[in-house]
Parts: C-alpha cells; structure tokens; sequence
C-alpha cells in the first residue's frame, strides 16, 4: 500500500470521479433514498413513517443500529406490489449512475419480503423491470443476490431458495446469507443446492461474529466472496488462506462504524488488509441509512492512508470479484488503467 496520508483533495476527488466503479455489497432495501420511502409511505398511507419530507430526511439519519432497525423495517413496508420494486430500484440505479458505478451486484432481502406475503413474482418482476430500464437509460447493469437472515433459520433459508429456483431471473447471479451472525452449518445443504443451481455463494460473514464465522463460510458454505470480513485480521491463518486462495472480501468501511463493527474509522483495518494482500473490494452495504455512497466510501479510504494508486486496485479488485462476465471486465479494467494513466496514477498490472 502507499503511504499517502493527506486528506482527499481535488486530485483523488477527480480521480474517483472519472473511476468507473463497481459495487458488489449494497443492499437494494438499505439504498432506498428519503424522497423514495416518503413517496411509497403516502402511497400506502404507511404507518411510523413520518408524514413530512423534511422530518423522515432527519429520522432517517442513522443514530444507532435500533434506530437503523426501526427506520429498515418501517420502509420495508412500503413496499408491496410490483410497482413499489420498481420505483425503488429505479432510484437506486440512479444514484448509482450518477457516482460513475458501471455494474452492481445488489442484495435482496427476499425472505423479510416473502414472510409478509409478498410473492417473489411481484419482488423479481418489479426490480426486474427498473433494471431493463436503467440499463437502456444509464447504461449500469444490475444483477440480484437474493438472501435471507441467518438468525431465521433453516425454514427461512428453504424458501428463500425456493422461491428464487422457482422465479428467479437469469439476472440473479448468487445466494446470500445476512442478518444477526450465526453458526453456518445447518446451511450446508441449502448452499449446496444454491451451488449445483449455477448460483455463487455469497454470505456476509466476520462483521460480528469473528473469524470463526468466515471460516464457516468457506468450509461449509464454498464461500467465492466474504461480505465484510473484517474479523479476517484476528486470525493470521485464516488471514493466509484468503491471500493464497485470493478469496475475495468485501469491505464497508462506514457500516461498519456505523453498526460499531469498528469503533471510530481510524480504527478500520482496511489498509492493514490491503498490506496483507488480501483482495478487498470497497463497497456501502446500506448507504442511504448509513449516509454515505460508493464516492464518499472512496474518499474515507484515502483519509485512512490509501494513495490514488491503491483506490485504482481497490477499482479493479472488484471488477475481477464480479460475476459480470470476461469481456466486460476486460473492456472495464482497460477503462481504468487509462482513466490511471490520464490523472498520472501508476496502475501498474491490474
């Protein structure tokens, strides 16, 4: 890694800017704008929203991770027929157009919707829909990771993957695990499953519940990417294996000050994980709730120590971690080495 510990400054902010991005651990109900939650909540006449644009904007400001539960559920809500996913992913396309994020891999909680008996048919046709048009109006490809809490149970996870077998389109490129940590291993069968079906692995694991959990998703989900890791570093072996197997992890820094995974970011591990060679991508997980985006989350790696050099592999790590295919990662990483090449960065391989 450089060593470069100067605040971000109009160099690295172009810098960033002209990046074409990539985004593989953003969660389609945690991006959910303000304007967005309001409009649906008055559609719905939605209870425990508040009922003006400018007091939602300051309820929705994080505050603690109960507070970030209430406001999650309260717009989860809101969304109810196909025409609810729609708008939602449309706006999240938008804003992710908007940073210069070229492809995204987005979680969905399709288990938090199918237990309010919402049909995955309205969840996939809706967010569907959005992603055809974003596609011809921004030029961004969305692809889905459906998921379901880990402290739900086997019964959550069942569904979870047989409504995505049963009406998941092609677009839907994983099977995840998220919520509360815990033990992996009644899983096994259902990932196992996920796997034979052509879908990547793609569990949250090492947020909370340590490097133990990581170590689950590896030997007993065949984890291709850890979402956050961060307790990776707590165990030197485990640390090893992620670099020699170069699996992927990746890494929000603001979640995780936000949900105290990190006390304060100066504390965050990211640059000792890029020293250690691990292959982090940089992502939000929930950026709208959390305050941030894909842009802020690259300037916040820079004020950790990392140099325009490293933001440009931190770039090029995700597209390599994607599922977005040979011939566009290729033509992207030739976008960046030249986006590089023209702010004066050296790339080097990437």
């Amino acid at each position: 890694m450089e060593n470069h510990t100067a605040p971000a400054g109009t160099g690295v902010d172009a810098l960033v800017r002209d990046l074409p991005k990539v985004e593989l651990h953003v969660h389609l109900e945690g991006s959910m704008p303000a304007e967005t939650l309001f409009d649906l909540a008055r559609r719905h006449a939605a209870e425990g929203v508040p009922d003006t644009l400018e007091k939602l904007r300051d309820w929705y400001a994080f505050t603690d991770f109960p507070h970030f539960i209430e406001v999650y559920l309260a717009s989860v809500t809101t969304l109810r027929d196909e025409e609810d996913f729609a708008v939602l992913t449309s706006a999240v396309a938008g804003r992710l157009a908007a940073q210069n994020v070229r492809y995204a891999e987005v979680h969905v909680s399709l288990y938090t919707h199918l237990m309010r008996g919402v049909p995955a048919r309205v969840v996939f046709d809706g967010i569907e829909h959005a992603r055809r048009e974003a596609e011809r109006e921004h030029g961004i490809r969305l692809r889905w990771i459906p998921d379901f809490p880990a402290d739900f149970g086997l019964e959550s996870a069942e569904a979870t993957l047989e409504a995505v077998l049963a009406e998941g389109p092609p677009s839907v490129v994983g099977f995840g695990v998220g919520g509360v940590e815990t033990p992996l291993g009644q899983y096994a069968g259902v990932f196992g499953r996920a796997r034979a079906a052509g879908l990547a692995s793609l569990p949250h694991a090492g947020e909370h519940g340590g490097p133990e959990r990581v170590r689950e998703a590896l030997d007993v989900l065949r984890a291709e990417r850890i979402g956050h890791g961060i307790d990776s570093m707590r165990d030197a072996e485990l640390v090893a294996r992620l670099v020699e197997e170069q699996v992927p992890v990746d890494v929000s820094p603001t979640s995780n000050v936000c949900t105290r995974a990190v006390e304060a970011i100066g504390d965050h591990p990211l640059p000792r994980m890029l020293d250690a060679g691990l292959l982090v991508t940089l992502n939000t997980d929930d950026p709208t709730m959390f305050g941030t985006d894909l842009t802020r989350e690259y300037a916040t790696a820079h004020r950790l120590g990392l140099g325009a050099g490293d933001l440009v592999r931190l770039a090029a790590n995700a597209v390599h971690a994607s599922y977005l295919g040979a011939a566009h990662r290729r033509a992207l990483l030739t976008e960046i080495a030249a986006v590089a090449a023209r702010h004066g960065v050296e790339a080097g391989n990437l």
